[in-house]
């Protein structure tokens, strides 16, 4: 395990704890999610973020700025600590460190899908309904499109494969010819 890695866990935990302390621990989520995907989406934004030509404090002014109001204190206070101590980086770690403890916190389990096509309202709740059931926990779906499955979906929960997809299907069929 890496450094970053053993740094953003525990940045995740006291983020937790003090989100827990206020009852807003998916909110909290949702506003990191929402910050990394605003970070690190645009190369420009990277680089800004990134640059040590540019001073803690200019960074700062200008993510307070566009960030005021539409955060909470706590996410506010992390992000401002990370820039202040040159960890802006690790804020994508961070965030799926954090789902994790929330995860685990909440009784969720978190299951990538991957279908052919993109999953409605409707099918992602059948999906979080039935491997609820099969895993004794509340699904979390996010939705990966891949076209390679032909058909059919994998479900991946934990360190655990669910494969219906007809691309495994043949696979699996493919090696019991080989036998």
């Amino acid at each position: 395990m890496s450094r970053e890695t053993v740094v953003a866990k525990r940045y995740a935990k006291a983020l937790y704890e003090a989100a827990a302390q206020d009852g807003r621990t998916l909110e909290v989520e949702q506003e990191l999610t929402a910050v990394v995907e605003a970070l690190t989406s645009d190369k420009d934004i990277v680089a800004f973020i990134t640059s040590p030509n540019i001073s803690e404090e200019a960074k700062w002014q200008i993510i307070d700025t566009s960030l005021k109001g539409k955060l909470s204190e706590s996410v506010i206070s992390l992000i401002k600590l990370l820039i202040e101590r040159g960890r802006a980086d690790i804020l994508p770690e961070l965030r799926d460190s954090y789902i994790k403890i929330t995860s685990e916190a909440l009784g969720f389990a978190n299951a990538d899908v991957y279908t052919t096509y993109p999953l409605d309202e409707q099918e992602q709740q059948n999906v979080a309904k039935e491997f609820g059931e099969l895993v004794h926990k509340k699904i979390r779906v996010h939705n990966i499109v891949d076209t390679k499955l032909l058909g059919g979906m994998k479900v991946v929960i934990g360190d655990t494969l669910y494969d219906g997809s007809l691309a495994g299907k043949l696979e699996r069929l493919e090696k019991s010819f080989r036998r």
